[in-house]
């Protein structure tokens, strides 16, 4: 086991968990930015990368450790793009996972088949002590539902269809989901860097064990 931390941005306990179950084959502990003290940055961008980069950052201070944040958006076409990057306030401040998909479906009432189309778009900001940030994207496509379909995932997964899987992400099984999704689809960019600091990070000290004979 590499002893990396990877601390997560994030108080959302349902996100948490997706990212520690599709992450959770890395050499790394996770660890959410809440252990090292209060997390609640201002996510005050109006670009999804730009609130991942926020909240990426103020974890990556809070811990003194490598961290990545993501902020994630559903665009619908049939809305002009709507919720876009406030889908998780959609309903209001107050508003929770039902109060947004109501709102959501609501404001798709009378549109047919065909017009329905929307796409879950993921970003992964990678912040490191004394590094620039990186960052990542992912997208899903699918459709929003006449009504909510599922018991699984949170958030607008029971009224997002996914094709390639033919049923909504509240419907799939969550490793099924965790195979195609849009967060799963920044992840797998992420990790790739990810990987590659890892085992040059390995590589330099087992150098520097060799050179003081410790190896």
């Amino acid at each position: 086991m590499n002893g990396r931390v990877l601390v997560i941005g994030s108080g959302n306990l349902d996100k948490l968990s997706e990212i520690g179950a599709i992450l959770a084959d890395l050499p790394v502990s996770l660890k959410p930015a809440g252990d090292y003290g209060r997390f609640d940055p201002d996510e005050e961008s109006d670009t999804l990368e730009g609130n991942a980069k926020i909240k990426a950052e103020a974890a990556r201070d809070l811990s003194g450790q490598w961290a990545i944040a993501d902020d994630t958006g559903l665009f619908v076409d049939a809305l002009g793009g709507k919720p876009g990057i406030y889908a998780a306030r959609y309903a209001g401040p107050d508003g929770d996972y039902e109060a947004n998909r109501r709102k959501l479906l609501n404001k798709m009432k009378g549109i047919p088949a065909g017009n329905r189309g929307a796409r879950f778009v993921c970003a992964i900001a990678f912040a490191r002590p004394g590094e620039k940030t990186l960052l990542f994207r992912g997208t899903v496509e699918g459709e929003i539902t006449e009504s909510p379909r599922g018991s699984g995932g949170f958030g607008y997964d029971p009224v997002f269809f996914a094709p390639e899987i033919g049923m909504t992400l509240a419907e799939a099984p969550p490793a099924l989901k965790n195979s195609i999704s849009h967060r799963y689809r920044a992840l797998a960019a992420f990790r790739t860097t990810l990987e590659r600091l890892l085992r040059l990070e390995g590589s330099a000290a087992w150098r520097a064990a060799e050179g003081s004979g410790r190896k």
